[in-house]
Protein backbone atom coordinates (compact mmCIF):
# COMPACT_ATOMS: atom_id res chain seq x y z
CA UNK A 1 0.00 0.00 0.00
CA UNK A 2 1.44 3.49 -1.13
CA UNK A 3 1.11 6.80 0.85
CA UNK A 4 -0.67 9.67 -1.25
CA UNK A 5 1.57 12.15 -2.29
CA UNK A 6 1.49 15.08 -0.78
CA UNK A 7 2.37 17.31 -3.98
CA UNK A 8 -1.49 16.80 -5.25
CA UNK A 9 -4.91 15.61 -5.14
CA UNK A 10 -5.34 11.91 -4.59
CA UNK A 11 -6.41 10.06 -8.24
CA UNK A 12 -8.52 7.09 -8.96
CA UNK A 13 -5.47 5.65 -9.19
CA UNK A 14 -4.74 6.09 -5.72
CA UNK A 15 -7.87 4.66 -4.69
CA UNK A 16 -7.57 1.25 -5.95
CA UNK A 17 -4.33 0.95 -4.81
CA UNK A 18 -5.40 1.62 -1.22
CA UNK A 19 -9.13 -0.44 -1.69
CA UNK A 20 -6.74 -3.00 -3.96
CA UNK A 21 -8.72 -2.97 -6.83
CA UNK A 22 -8.07 -2.28 -9.98
CA UNK A 23 -8.65 1.28 -11.30
CA UNK A 24 -11.87 0.19 -13.86
CA UNK A 25 -13.18 -1.71 -10.60
CA UNK A 26 -13.12 1.99 -8.31
CA UNK A 27 -14.30 4.21 -10.83
CA UNK A 28 -17.61 1.62 -11.55
CA UNK A 29 -18.19 1.97 -7.81
CA UNK A 30 -17.35 5.79 -7.32
CA UNK A 31 -19.55 6.73 -10.51
CA UNK A 32 -22.74 5.12 -9.64
CA UNK A 33 -22.33 2.00 -11.57
CA UNK A 34 -22.49 -1.03 -9.14
CA UNK A 35 -22.44 -3.50 -12.17
CA UNK A 36 -20.02 -6.21 -11.24
CA UNK A 37 -18.39 -4.54 -8.00
CA UNK A 38 -19.19 -6.53 -4.93
CA UNK A 39 -19.96 -5.48 -1.59
CA UNK A 40 -17.08 -5.99 -0.35
CA UNK A 41 -15.42 -4.54 -2.92
CA UNK A 42 -17.41 -1.49 -2.90
CA UNK A 43 -17.19 -0.88 0.72
CA UNK A 44 -13.19 -0.94 0.51
CA UNK A 45 -13.37 1.21 -2.42
CA UNK A 46 -15.93 4.14 -0.48
CA UNK A 47 -13.71 3.40 2.54
CA UNK A 48 -10.66 4.29 0.81
CA UNK A 49 -11.74 7.26 -0.87
CA UNK A 50 -12.89 8.77 2.01
CA UNK A 51 -9.61 8.16 3.56
CA UNK A 52 -7.65 10.18 0.65
CA UNK A 53 -10.10 12.44 0.64
CA UNK A 54 -10.65 11.83 -2.76
CA UNK A 55 -13.15 13.87 -5.21
CA UNK A 56 -14.54 12.20 -8.55
CA UNK A 57 -14.48 13.96 -11.62
CA UNK A 58 -18.01 15.25 -12.50
CA UNK A 59 -17.40 15.17 -16.08
CA UNK A 60 -15.84 11.58 -15.81
CA UNK A 61 -18.82 9.92 -13.84
CA UNK A 62 -20.88 11.36 -16.80
CA UNK A 63 -19.10 9.67 -19.37
CA UNK A 64 -19.12 6.40 -16.97
CA UNK A 65 -23.08 6.48 -16.12
CA UNK A 66 -24.33 8.36 -19.54
CA UNK A 67 -25.56 11.70 -18.30
CA UNK A 68 -24.62 14.18 -15.36
CA UNK A 69 -26.97 14.99 -12.48
CA UNK A 70 -28.14 17.82 -14.81
CA UNK A 71 -31.89 18.30 -16.29
CA UNK A 72 -31.15 20.94 -19.64
CA UNK A 73 -34.23 23.67 -19.79
CA UNK A 74 -34.54 24.61 -23.48
CA UNK A 75 -36.64 27.44 -23.52
CA UNK A 76 -38.05 30.11 -26.24
CA UNK A 77 -38.13 33.19 -24.05
CA UNK A 78 -36.84 33.17 -20.44
CA UNK A 79 -38.01 36.58 -20.27
CA UNK A 80 -41.13 36.06 -20.88
CA UNK A 81 -42.78 35.97 -17.89
CA UNK A 82 -44.99 32.45 -18.63
CA UNK A 83 -41.37 30.49 -19.67
CA UNK A 84 -39.66 32.14 -16.06
CA UNK A 85 -43.03 30.44 -14.65
CA UNK A 86 -42.44 27.06 -16.38
CA UNK A 87 -39.07 27.30 -15.03
CA UNK A 88 -40.07 27.80 -11.79
CA UNK A 89 -42.03 24.91 -11.55
CA UNK A 90 -39.05 22.36 -13.49
CA UNK A 91 -36.77 23.73 -10.79
CA UNK A 92 -38.96 22.46 -7.85
CA UNK A 93 -39.35 19.20 -9.23
CA UNK A 94 -35.63 18.77 -10.36
CA UNK A 95 -34.69 19.50 -7.24
CA UNK A 96 -37.07 17.17 -5.08
CA UNK A 97 -35.25 14.52 -7.02
CA UNK A 98 -31.77 15.81 -6.44
CA UNK A 99 -31.36 17.03 -9.74
CA UNK A 100 -30.36 20.83 -11.31
CA UNK A 101 -31.72 22.47 -13.79
CA UNK A 102 -29.76 24.26 -16.32
CA UNK A 103 -31.28 26.36 -19.05
CA UNK A 104 -30.88 27.71 -22.55
CA UNK A 105 -32.51 29.76 -24.94
CA UNK A 106 -33.51 29.54 -28.44
CA UNK A 107 -35.38 33.23 -28.90
CA UNK A 108 -37.72 31.18 -30.89
CA UNK A 109 -35.49 30.07 -33.91
CA UNK A 110 -35.83 25.95 -34.83
CA UNK A 111 -31.97 26.14 -35.57
CA UNK A 112 -30.76 27.71 -32.89
CA UNK A 113 -32.76 24.72 -30.78
CA UNK A 114 -31.77 22.22 -32.84
CA UNK A 115 -28.16 23.56 -32.48
CA UNK A 116 -28.50 23.46 -28.15
CA UNK A 117 -29.83 20.14 -28.47
CA UNK A 118 -26.92 19.15 -30.46
CA UNK A 119 -24.52 20.68 -28.55
CA UNK A 120 -26.39 19.10 -25.15
CA UNK A 121 -26.27 15.60 -26.58
CA UNK A 122 -21.94 16.01 -25.81
CA UNK A 123 -22.62 17.43 -22.04
CA UNK A 124 -25.13 14.33 -21.39
CA UNK A 125 -27.27 15.42 -19.13
CA UNK A 126 -29.62 13.43 -17.16
CA UNK A 127 -33.06 14.63 -19.28
CA UNK A 128 -33.54 17.35 -21.84
CA UNK A 129 -36.60 19.28 -21.52
CA UNK A 130 -38.41 20.98 -24.48
CA UNK A 131 -40.34 23.98 -23.61
CA UNK A 132 -42.23 26.37 -25.98
CA UNK A 133 -44.72 26.45 -28.85
CA UNK A 134 -43.54 24.26 -31.83
CA UNK A 135 -42.47 26.68 -34.62
CA UNK A 136 -43.01 25.11 -38.38
CA UNK A 137 -44.31 22.06 -39.25
CA UNK A 138 -41.30 20.61 -40.22
CA UNK A 139 -39.45 18.79 -36.84
CA UNK A 140 -37.35 15.87 -38.65
CA UNK A 141 -33.97 17.30 -37.57
CA UNK A 142 -35.01 17.70 -34.14
CA UNK A 143 -36.78 14.31 -33.73
CA UNK A 144 -33.45 12.57 -34.74
CA UNK A 145 -31.42 14.07 -32.75
CA UNK A 146 -33.32 13.37 -29.58
CA UNK A 147 -33.46 9.91 -30.93
CA UNK A 148 -29.54 9.94 -30.76
CA UNK A 149 -29.82 11.29 -27.37
CA UNK A 150 -31.97 8.77 -26.12
CA UNK A 151 -29.93 6.10 -27.47
CA UNK A 152 -27.33 6.86 -25.28
CA UNK A 153 -29.25 6.91 -22.59
CA UNK A 154 -30.95 10.05 -21.74
CA UNK A 155 -34.59 10.93 -21.01
CA UNK A 156 -36.63 13.40 -22.81
CA UNK A 157 -39.92 15.32 -22.12
CA UNK A 158 -41.76 18.78 -23.55
CA UNK A 159 -44.09 21.21 -22.52
CA UNK A 160 -45.80 21.73 -25.97
CA UNK A 161 -48.19 20.88 -27.92
CA UNK A 162 -48.54 17.05 -28.95
CA UNK A 163 -46.82 15.97 -32.01
CA UNK A 164 -43.15 14.57 -30.52
CA UNK A 165 -43.02 11.43 -29.80
CA UNK A 166 -42.19 12.40 -26.36
CA UNK A 167 -43.96 12.79 -23.04
CA UNK A 168 -45.58 15.99 -23.45
CA UNK A 169 -47.43 18.23 -20.82
CA UNK A 170 -49.71 20.74 -22.48
CA UNK A 171 -52.93 22.64 -22.40
CA UNK A 172 -55.90 22.64 -25.09
CA UNK A 173 -54.96 26.08 -26.40
CA UNK A 174 -57.77 26.14 -28.80
CA UNK A 175 -60.82 25.24 -26.68
CA UNK A 176 -59.87 27.58 -23.85
CA UNK A 177 -59.61 30.01 -26.60
CA UNK A 178 -63.11 29.38 -27.50
CA UNK A 179 -64.08 29.25 -23.81
CA UNK A 180 -62.76 32.91 -23.57
CA UNK A 181 -64.64 33.98 -26.39
CA UNK A 182 -68.05 32.53 -24.80
CA UNK A 183 -67.63 34.79 -21.81
CA UNK A 184 -66.88 37.42 -23.34
CA UNK A 185 -69.70 37.36 -25.65
CA UNK A 186 -71.56 36.74 -22.37
CA UNK A 187 -70.00 39.50 -20.71
CA UNK A 188 -71.75 42.11 -23.67
CA UNK A 189 -69.33 42.40 -26.23
CA UNK A 190 -69.96 41.92 -29.84
CA UNK A 191 -66.98 43.78 -32.31
CA UNK A 192 -63.58 41.80 -31.52
CA UNK A 193 -60.00 42.91 -32.98
CA UNK A 194 -57.01 39.79 -32.55
CA UNK A 195 -53.74 40.50 -31.86
CA UNK A 196 -52.02 37.44 -32.54
CA UNK A 197 -47.77 36.06 -33.26
CA UNK A 198 -46.80 34.54 -36.35
CA UNK A 199 -48.79 31.90 -38.24
CA UNK A 200 -45.95 29.79 -37.83
CA UNK A 201 -46.08 29.55 -34.33
CA UNK A 202 -48.58 27.05 -33.49
CA UNK A 203 -49.64 28.63 -29.87
CA UNK A 204 -50.46 31.77 -31.37
CA UNK A 205 -52.46 29.94 -34.31
CA UNK A 206 -54.47 27.51 -32.09
CA UNK A 207 -55.49 30.41 -29.61
CA UNK A 208 -56.31 32.81 -32.63
CA UNK A 209 -58.11 30.38 -34.45
CA UNK A 210 -60.35 29.15 -31.00
CA UNK A 211 -61.23 32.71 -30.49
CA UNK A 212 -62.49 32.87 -33.74
CA UNK A 213 -64.45 29.62 -33.77
CA UNK A 214 -65.93 31.16 -30.21
CA UNK A 215 -67.33 33.98 -31.55
CA UNK A 216 -68.53 31.95 -34.59
CA UNK A 217 -71.09 29.87 -32.41
CA UNK A 218 -72.35 33.10 -31.51
CA UNK A 219 -72.63 34.54 -34.79
CA UNK A 220 -69.94 37.17 -34.68
CA UNK A 221 -67.31 37.58 -36.62
CA UNK A 222 -63.15 39.44 -35.90
CA UNK A 223 -63.64 42.91 -37.15
CA UNK A 224 -59.57 43.12 -37.37
CA UNK A 225 -56.79 40.57 -37.21
CA UNK A 226 -53.38 41.91 -36.65
CA UNK A 227 -49.95 39.52 -36.60
CA UNK A 228 -46.88 40.73 -35.01
CA UNK A 229 -43.78 39.65 -32.96
CA UNK A 230 -45.13 37.31 -29.60
CA UNK A 231 -43.41 40.35 -27.58
CA UNK A 232 -45.25 42.81 -25.23
CA UNK A 233 -43.55 45.46 -27.66
CA UNK A 234 -45.42 43.70 -30.25
CA UNK A 235 -48.79 44.29 -29.06
CA UNK A 236 -47.82 47.34 -28.57
CA UNK A 237 -47.06 47.72 -32.22
CA UNK A 238 -50.02 45.78 -32.90
CA UNK A 239 -52.39 48.21 -30.70
CA UNK A 240 -50.74 51.24 -32.77
CA UNK A 241 -51.28 50.01 -35.91
CA UNK A 242 -55.02 49.16 -34.83
CA UNK A 243 -55.54 53.09 -33.42
CA UNK A 244 -54.02 54.06 -36.74
CA UNK A 245 -56.46 52.43 -38.91
CA UNK A 246 -59.24 53.32 -36.74
CA UNK A 247 -61.02 51.24 -34.72
CA UNK A 248 -64.76 51.24 -36.56
CA UNK A 249 -66.56 50.19 -33.20
CA UNK A 250 -64.35 47.48 -32.27
CA UNK A 251 -64.75 47.59 -28.49
CA UNK A 252 -62.71 44.41 -26.84
CA UNK A 253 -59.22 43.60 -28.22
CA UNK A 254 -57.98 40.09 -27.44
CA UNK A 255 -54.31 39.36 -27.65
CA UNK A 256 -52.98 35.87 -27.63
CA UNK A 257 -50.74 35.74 -25.09
CA UNK A 258 -50.85 38.48 -21.60
CA UNK A 259 -47.12 40.11 -22.59
CA UNK A 260 -49.00 41.21 -25.76
CA UNK A 261 -52.40 42.43 -24.03
CA UNK A 262 -49.77 44.33 -21.43
CA UNK A 263 -48.05 45.92 -24.79
CA UNK A 264 -51.57 46.78 -26.03
CA UNK A 265 -52.64 48.17 -22.90
CA UNK A 266 -49.91 50.58 -22.99
CA UNK A 267 -50.47 51.38 -26.43
CA UNK A 268 -53.96 52.69 -25.26
CA UNK A 269 -52.43 54.93 -22.72
CA UNK A 270 -50.00 56.07 -25.06
CA UNK A 271 -53.24 57.41 -27.17
CA UNK A 272 -54.64 59.09 -24.36
CA UNK A 273 -57.21 56.30 -23.79
CA UNK A 274 -57.94 54.29 -21.15
CA UNK A 275 -58.33 50.34 -21.22
CA UNK A 276 -60.72 48.36 -19.71
CA UNK A 277 -62.99 51.96 -20.26
CA UNK A 278 -62.23 53.40 -24.17
CA UNK A 279 -61.54 50.07 -24.93
CA UNK A 280 -61.61 46.51 -23.47
CA UNK A 281 -58.68 44.03 -23.58
CA UNK A 282 -58.01 40.74 -23.14
CA UNK A 283 -54.89 38.17 -23.06
CA UNK A 284 -54.20 34.76 -22.39
CA UNK A 285 -51.98 33.02 -19.72
CA UNK A 286 -52.48 34.70 -16.51
CA UNK A 287 -49.07 35.62 -15.74
CA UNK A 288 -48.01 37.26 -12.51
CA UNK A 289 -48.15 40.71 -14.16
CA UNK A 290 -51.92 40.37 -15.13
CA UNK A 291 -53.12 41.75 -11.56
CA UNK A 292 -50.50 43.76 -11.68
CA UNK A 293 -51.64 46.29 -14.40
CA UNK A 294 -54.41 48.87 -14.34
CA UNK A 295 -56.96 47.43 -14.89
CA UNK A 296 -56.29 43.93 -13.93
CA UNK A 297 -56.39 41.63 -17.04
CA UNK A 298 -59.24 39.23 -17.96
CA UNK A 299 -56.97 36.29 -19.41
CA UNK A 300 -57.37 32.57 -19.59
CA UNK A 301 -55.17 30.95 -16.56
CA UNK A 302 -52.59 28.43 -17.75
CA UNK A 303 -51.44 26.43 -14.54
CA UNK A 304 -47.59 27.30 -16.07
CA UNK A 305 -46.05 25.69 -12.75
CA UNK A 306 -47.49 22.59 -12.42
CA UNK A 307 -46.74 22.09 -16.19
CA UNK A 308 -42.77 22.65 -14.50
CA UNK A 309 -43.26 20.38 -12.39
CA UNK A 310 -45.33 18.01 -14.35
CA UNK A 311 -42.68 17.81 -16.85
CA UNK A 312 -40.02 16.43 -14.50
CA UNK A 313 -42.04 13.87 -13.80
CA UNK A 314 -42.12 12.47 -17.22
CA UNK A 315 -38.59 13.45 -17.79
CA UNK A 316 -37.53 10.98 -15.09
CA UNK A 317 -40.45 8.27 -15.67
CA UNK A 318 -39.16 4.63 -16.53
CA UNK A 319 -41.54 4.80 -19.32
CA UNK A 320 -40.57 5.43 -22.74
CA UNK A 321 -44.46 5.95 -23.96
CA UNK A 322 -45.20 9.07 -25.46
CA UNK A 323 -47.75 9.94 -22.29
CA UNK A 324 -49.56 13.40 -23.60
CA UNK A 325 -50.23 15.13 -20.01
CA UNK A 326 -53.51 17.60 -20.10
CA UNK A 327 -53.92 20.20 -17.89
CA UNK A 328 -57.10 22.09 -17.27
CA UNK A 329 -57.42 26.16 -17.99
CA UNK A 330 -59.81 28.22 -16.96
CA UNK A 331 -61.31 32.17 -18.09
CA UNK A 332 -60.73 34.81 -15.50
CA UNK A 333 -62.77 38.07 -15.85
CA UNK A 334 -61.14 41.24 -14.34
CA UNK A 335 -61.78 44.77 -14.92
CA UNK A 336 -60.24 45.09 -18.25
CA UNK A 337 -63.03 44.08 -19.57
CA UNK A 338 -66.03 45.43 -17.35
CA UNK A 339 -69.60 44.25 -18.20
CA UNK A 340 -71.59 45.75 -20.47
CA UNK A 341 -75.30 46.74 -20.18
CA UNK A 342 -75.98 44.61 -23.21
CA UNK A 343 -75.05 41.00 -22.16
CA UNK A 344 -77.69 38.59 -23.41
CA UNK A 345 -79.23 35.94 -22.10
CA UNK A 346 -80.34 33.03 -23.48
CA UNK A 347 -78.03 30.44 -25.56
CA UNK A 348 -74.75 31.75 -25.18
CA UNK A 349 -73.15 29.69 -22.13
CA UNK A 350 -69.43 30.39 -21.35
CA UNK A 351 -66.78 27.64 -20.27
CA UNK A 352 -65.06 27.28 -17.09
CA UNK A 353 -65.33 30.69 -15.61
CA UNK A 354 -63.88 32.75 -12.79
CA UNK A 355 -64.42 36.12 -11.49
Amino acid sequence: MTEQRSDSSPTLRDVAVVAGVSPATASRALNGSTRNVGEEKLSRVLQAAAKLGYVPNLSAQATARGSTKMVALVVHDIADPYFSAIASGAIEGAEAAGLTVTMAVTDRSPDRELEIVSTLRGHRPHAIILAGSRIGDDQDALVEELRAYKAAGGRVAVVSQPGLPYGTVTIDNHRAAEDLARALVAHGYRRFAVLRGPDDLRTSRDRSDGFVAGLAQAGIDVEAMVETDFTEDGGHLAMTELLSRGLGGVDLVFAVNDVMAIGAMRALRDADLVPGRDLAVAGFDDISAATDVHPALTTVQVPMRAMGRHVIDLALAESDQGEVVWLPTSVVLRDSTPRRTSAPRGNVTPGSVRR
